[in-house]
């Protein structure tokens, strides 16, 4: 009986540990508009890692242009080049670093030019999102900012 008690109060406290990582590193899930209010991007757990999608953006060049007709024209890999940008994703790959409160080793696509870049995300305490695209080193990569978002709010920011 001791023993059974021992192994389920184990079992309890470890569950209780994953749940809690787990919980930290969700903290970027769902839908995040960027600094200029022209992209929103849906960050969603797959697995053990995070990846993100397009659902929703702006192209102010082409503003009549439907959204839903954008593709990914510019993709190196000429079979891709038909893909909606819409629900398409355009990170992948990143696992939350408890030590650091990051999110790394992701790789983040750029549509506008059919590159892909190595990845990371910070959560800053304001609750600013930010993804850094570099090559191999950090310190010479872009950051992009972004704002956890509803939908509603992007399109209601933008009639304005």
């Amino acid at each position: 009986m001791k023993r059974g008690l021992l192994i389920a109060g184990m079992l309890f406290f470890y569950c209780a540990v994953a749940l809690a990582q787990n919980s930290e590193g969700d903290k970027i899930t769902g839908r995040w508009i960027s600094e200029k209010k022209n992209l929103v991007v849906e960050v969603y757990k797959y697995g053990r890692e995070y990846k993100g999608r397009i659902v929703w953006f702006s192209d102010l060049d082409r503003p009549n242009y439907p959204e839903k007709m954008f593709t990914d024209y510019k993709n190196p890999d000429t079979t891709l080049r038909k893909r909606k940008l819409i629900g398409m994703d355009v990170l992948r790959d990143l696992v939350y670093n408890k030590n650091t409160g990051c999110w790394e080793d992701g790789l983040v696509y750029d549509c506008r030019s059919g590159k892909e870049w190595n990845s990371c995300l910070r959560l800053s305490k304001d609750g600013i999102l930010y993804l850094t695209g570099y090559w191999h080193l950090k310190f010479i990569g872009k950051t992009a900012t972004f704002q956890r978002a509803n939908l509603n709010q992007a399109l209601t920011s933008l009639s304005k």
